[in-house]
């Protein structure tokens, strides 16, 4: 089993600036990918950035140019950088694992961005 911990949310004005980070921890080397999804109120989770098979990151297109996923392996962490916010960028925000040979997908508690106008 994973355990997820995701910190770094908060409120910050349009145009501005946050980080996300994903502590990993259990059983991390059965891990084969993790990523990021954004839930707004009223709205279905959706993808943000997702790691594929080959290691890179594949992003939403409402994200892309903007946000930056990263994974630092001897930190068992992933963040999630999010540049040139947008009031529409506010959702509770999820890290996900991609865990062992049963593709079993464990999640984080949520963080909360708002974007103010």
């Amino acid at each position: 089993q994973v355990q997820l911990a995701e910190s770094g949310g908060g409120l910050v004005q349009a145009g501005g600036a946050l980080r996300l980070s994903c502590v990993a921890s259990g059983s991390i080397s059965s891990i084969n990918a993790m990523g990021w999804y954004r839930q707004a109120p009223g709205m279905e989770r959706e993808l943000v950035a997702a790691e594929t098979s080959r290691g890179t990151m594949k992003y939403a297109d409402s994200v892309k140019g903007r946000f930056t996923s990263s994974r630092d392996n001897a930190k068992n962490t992933v963040y999630l950088q999010m540049n040139r916010l947008k009031p529409e960028d506010t959702a509770v925000y999820y890290c996900y694992a991609d865990w062992g040979r049963s593709r079993v997908t464990y999640w984080g508690q949520g963080t909360q961005v708002t974007v103010s106008s």
